[in-house]
């Protein structure tokens, strides 16, 4: 029988969601887009059409809504859903297909609007509901989380009997001209990178103060670029699934500018996410701060450079200290050509696609709520190859590193 398939999310990530979904229609079926903004779903439906032939079908829904989110499903009639929405929206999104008894995916794990805090806590919860439900859960499918935890897993079971320690290594050189903007949704953008740094080691949480820990990371097919620690939530997931894992963190490239302009911001009060008065009107800062910065999906035509993520991981294979570094570089150019979006939505939209791929191929099976790096990695990883994500790996000396600080 003919798969059916329900994206919910209409922004830059949903139209590459959309856009690789078309391009395996033999796997995806029918293919629905959902969005609080329909003429947003509309567009991508014309792009997709105009460039590949295939026609998909566009619906509006509250995605803050159970009820309205449960008529969706039923109406597209979704063997699963891949949300793309806001992470605000993944708890109704995961209750509204258990009550519809329809697997889910998503690519970033739970943030309550009024808490700037994201942690799997409450979508793990859900896992004993997905199983008496029948269905499955996936979290985190996007690049990282997502492609850094499978390439966390590649390395466990293809190179190492235990990983000691791992730097997940997330660089975007792209530049897009405008003196200030963000490559995904501003909100949760700034939200992410204001926020303390954590790292782990040696079995706890250790916090830092927002970008204070930085070191310089030579990228391969970009160069030096400094990098800060920051929290980010497959580092929850992976010490939890990881053997031996003794020490994991989290580093982020940012420019001079980008960060002047996000300093000035804070210290005004434009970062704030709690309600403030203003000529009688309540507003919250960082809502305010989002309407002004440039949409995210509208980057991709102005968007030149490359991205770089990997991981670099340390540990023993057969007694031996072992060093590798699995890494993936896109143009943003490149990704525009081919789905009309920049290379930071790309990245996060194909490994969405490609865990719902696995999904409905019964490749990757489960009742319950999984994190990618649960199943066996080396299908995905094939994926990526096959889908516009080529990977590459790299083995240094067992002391030997790409920092040059």
């Amino acid at each position: 029988m003919k798969k059916k398939t329900l994206i919910i999310g209409a922004g830059g990530v949903g139209n590459v969601v959309a856009f690789k979904c078309a391009m395996n229609s033999d796997t995806f079926g029918d293919i629905t887009l959902a969005s609080r903004t329909v003429n947003k779903c509309d567009a991508i439906a014309k792009n997709i059409k105009d460039k590949i032939g295939i026609q998909i079908t566009t619906m509006t829904v509250d995605a803050d809504s159970i009820p309205e989110l449960i008529d969706t499903i039923q109406n597209s009639g979704a063997d699963i859903v891949i949300n793309v929405a806001l992470p605000y929206q993944d708890l109704t999104i995961m209750d509204a297909c258990a009550k519809c008894r329809v697997d889910y995916l998503d690519t970033a794990n739970y943030e309550h609007p009024d808490n700037a805090k994201f942690e799997y806590k409450e979508q793990w919860e859900r896992d004993e509901l997905f199983k008496n439900k029948n269905i499955m859960g996936l979290l985190g499918s996007g690049f990282d989380p997502g492609v850094t935890n499978i390439f966390c897993a590649y390395a466990q079971k293809h190179y190492f009997d235990e990983i000691h320690n791992i730097d997940i290594l997330d660089c975007n050189d792209g530049d897009h001209g405008y003196p200030f903007a963000t490559n995904f949704n501003p909100e949760i953008n700034l939200r992410e990178v204001s926020a303390k740094g954590r790292y782990w080691e040696e079995g706890k949480w250790i916090e830092t103060e927002p970008m204070s820990i930085k070191q310089v990371w030579d990228y391969p097919e970009i160069g030096a670029k400094d990098s800060y620690l920051l929290y980010h939530e497959e580092m929850e997931s992976l010490v939890k699934h990881i053997k031996g894992l003794k020490r994991i963190r989290f580093f982020m490239t940012f420019g001079d500018s980008y960060l002047t302009h996000m300093k000035c911001l804070q210290n005004v009060g434009m970062l704030g996410i709690k309600e403030i008065e203003h000529k009688g009107m309540k507003i919250v800062p960082m809502e305010f701060l989002s309407t002004l910065l440039p949409d995210p999906a509208s980057l991709g035509k102005r968007t030149k450079g490359k991205t770089n993520i990997g991981i670099f991981a340390k540990g023993l294979k057969d007694g031996k200290e072992r060093t590798i570094y699995i890494y993936q570089v896109s143009d943003h150019q490149e990704c525009y050509a081919e789905v009309m979006s920049q290379g930071v939505s790309y990245t996060t939209g194909v490994p969405a696609m490609i865990g719902a791929k696995l999904m409905l191929e019964g490749k990757w099976q489960g009742k319950g709520v999984f994190n990618v790096e649960e199943f066996d990695p080396d299908p995905f990883m094939e994926e990526l190859n096959r889908q516009g994500l080529p990977w590459n790996i790299m083995e240094l000396d067992a002391n030997e590193t790409r920092q040059i600080d």
